[in-house]
């Protein structure tokens, strides 16, 4: 009997294994990911600082506004109509707010500035019924001050006596070395109760873990997994190159040998952190993370659970991520390696070194803002719509900062909390009071942007040609098989211009985009870019001056009036009039070249979508696989098959300032 016991629990254990397995792998390979900072995304209650869910019973009804309460939670629906994969949720932990959410006191609970716990289920809930995924923000480096944690470690016989890394200071009682915080001035602080130094490498009121302590690693295991029952569905890991300091306290970090002039020994970025940045054992810890939830999703037949790392780092030191577990290493050398004065081989160095160092089966990601960066529209004014165009059309992941889809830029005169203050102002819903954000009269946590009555959420909607539009349309383009599995090619022969090529390789079918980085009319050879076919122009930045032409005007009326045409519209329209008059074109009147000096705007695009086509192609349909110009169109009628066939004084010239072409 024993004998027949033990077998059939065997195959019981092998039923079970063969069944338990992680679903819906890679699902997050062509997201996009939208950060949300809730204190600045919806306040519901009235308190000027946005939340969770609406708490009825702390809503104070003021007579003067008819208000409808709301929330993240009640913005789901948006986010799915928008099409975004998931949203990631900075801190919502309880936290003194020291950092504002990144100084944790509880990891197991949410802050009453945002809710409760039982708001957070619901949210999920209702975010999974709409198939929207949840990301939380893991903050693993370090607790706040106020942790039960930190204050039994002051106790050096407590069981938390290791939990920090504490040191004595020298003989002089000064701090154990030269370690700075990323914050400036000595990472060491004195606590007097246990008469040692503490190491923190943010403020001082986030004392740094220690994760040499098997038990701390543990803890955070414990914390995962608390979240993971909850039924998230991945974290964004704070402040990762950090996690471990050598082990070897007597060491000091030597100086940059460039370090600016400006700076002294009490600046940061004056050494060269070989100390507490990027240590081996961070990368195995990050790795144990990975195998912990894969683990989970497979013991739990859950959708695979997702990891994305923030690391400001070098290239090689970031890109060892994807080796150590990361599904989703964050590139910020969008934000921390150009700028607007960057040129096209700039742009393209970061994509293809990217590309060139991350392994074969890593996915590349694309990410333009944060709460830490000043915003994409403040770093590019007038821009913005390049950089999002660029991030969308490029291969992967990417990740949006809330605000971004409408344009929104910092207020850069604000300082209220510290220099990050202008890039977290609160999200402009509409025009009425705080931009829709918060019914309260005496001012919300951060003032409101002023240009909310004019750039805002509710206006944009019902703008086509809107920053709003423009991101759902790219957002829906991503689908696309081009996008999703097509291949990459960067180009910047002509100058100013990167130009981006995604192929299907199966149909022929062609994505492409081009950013045009002068302030000036630019001249592109588009035979020498595109492959043989038709090509349509799908999308436009909104960047750009050129308006669209009136209904109501004729043809010759219109074009006589081109100083501010649209050449996106000139080639709808011919589309339009080619279905009626078959293989021939209205013949324009020669004003039309007036269009041309207007194409001076930095900063806008195109996209074009392109089939290789089975015959001939009429030149209105702009066969020689070109986008049209005003000043192409006039007289043009003749079949043509080749780009070679095209008269040779207007052969593949597209003339355009900031106008980008998505083929």
């Amino acid at each position: 009997m024993k004998g027949v016991y033990l077998v059939a629990v065997v195959l019981v254990l092998a039923v079970n294994l063969a069944t338990a397995r992680i679903m819906n792998k890679g699902w997050w390979k062509n997201a996009v990911f939208y950060q949300v900072y809730p204190r600045s995304f919806m306040d519901s209650n009235g308190d000027g600082i946005g939340d969770l869910k609406v708490e009825f019973d702390n809503i104070v009804v003021l007579p003067a506004f008819d208000y409808i309460m709301e929330s993240i939670e009640s913005k789901l629906e948006h986010f799915k109509d928008t099409g975004i994969t998931a949203i990631w949720l900075s801190p919502i932990n309880k936290s003194p707010m020291k950092d504002f959410g990144y100084d944790i006191s509880d990891f197991r609970d949410i802050d009453p500035i945002f809710g409760t716990l039982r708001d957070f289920e619901d949210l999920l809930s209702k975010a999974h019924k709409l198939g929207l995924k949840v990301i939380l923000d893991l903050v693993p480096n370090h607790t706040s001050n106020q942790h039960m944690w930190f204050k039994e470690s002051i106790n050096s016989t407590s069981e938390y006596a290791d939990y920090y890394i504490w040191q004595n200071g020298t003989e002089s009682n000064k701090p154990p070395n030269n370690w700075i915080s990323v914050f400036n001035n000595s990472a060491w602080t004195y606590h007097e109760g246990r008469n040692q130094y503490y190491f923190h490498q943010f403020y001082a009121e986030q004392p740094d873990l220690n994760y040499r302590n098997p038990t701390v690693q543990q803890e955070m295991k414990d914390i995962i997994g608390f979240w993971l029952d909850k039924g998230i569905d991945g974290f964004r890991i704070d402040a990762v190159p950090h996690l471990f300091e050598t082990d070897n306290i007597t060491l000091n970090e030597p100086k940059l040998p460039n370090a600016d002039s400006s700076l002294n020994e009490t600046h940061f970025a004056y050494y060269n952190h070989i100390y507490i940045k990027d240590q081996p054992e961070t990368y195995e810890l990050v790795q144990s993370w990975r195998e912990y939830v894969d683990h989970y999703a497979n013991k739990n037949n859950r959708d695979e659970i997702v990891i994305l790392t923030e690391a400001y780092t070098s290239l090689n030191s970031t890109i060892k991520f994807y080796d150590y577990g990361s599904h989703v290493p964050f590139n910020f050398k969008f934000i921390t390696d150009v700028n607007a004065r960057s040129n096209t081989t700039d742009f393209a160095n970061i994509v293809n070194n990217w590309m060139k160092y991350m392994p074969d089966d890593g996915i590349p990601n694309s990410v333009m803002g944060n709460h830490d960066r000043v915003r994409v529209g403040t770093r590019y004014p007038g821009r913005a719509d390049q950089l999002i165009m660029l991030e969308m059309i490029l291969p992967g992941i990417a990740v949006t900062y809330y605000g971004e889809e409408i344009g929104m830029v910092d207020n850069t005169t604000l300082y209220m909390y510290d220099v990050r203050d202008g890039c977290r102002t609160p999200f402009q819903w509409d025009d009425t009071l705080n931009g829709g954000f918060s019914n309260n009269t005496n001012g919300t946590w951060l003032p409101v942007h002023s240009d909310y009555k004019i750039n805002n959420l509710a206006k944009q909607k019902n703008v086509s040609d809107s920053h709003y539009n423009l991101y759902k349309s790219l957002i829906q383009l991503r689908k696309k098989d081009v996008l999703t599995k097509g291949t990459f090619q960067l180009d910047t022969s002509t100058k100013n211009v990167l130009f981006v090529l995604r192929k299907d390789e199966r149909t022929n079918e062609t994505v492409s985009l081009l950013l045009n980085f002068s302030a000036n009319e630019t001249k592109v050879d588009l035979t020498k870019l595109l492959p043989k076919g038709q090509f349509k122009v799908l999308l436009a930045n909104v960047n750009s001056t050129l308006r669209k032409l009136k209904k109501s005007e004729s043809q010759s009326e219109q074009v006589q009036k081109t100083d501010t045409t649209d050449a996106t519209t000139f080639y709808r329209k011919c589309l339009k009039k080619k279905k009626k008059k078959k293989r021939k074109l209205h013949h324009f009147q020669p004003t039309v070249r007036k269009a041309s000096s207007t194409f001076k705007e930095e900063g806008n695009s195109l996209v074009f979508n392109t089939r290789v086509p089975k015959q001939f192609v009429p030149a209105g349909e702009n066969g020689n696989g070109r986008a049209i110009h005003p000043r192409d169109i006039i007289g043009t009628n003749t079949p043509i098959q080749t780009p070679q066939s095209v008269d040779a004084n207007r052969r593949n010239i597209l003339q355009f300032s900031k106008i980008f072409y998505i083929t």
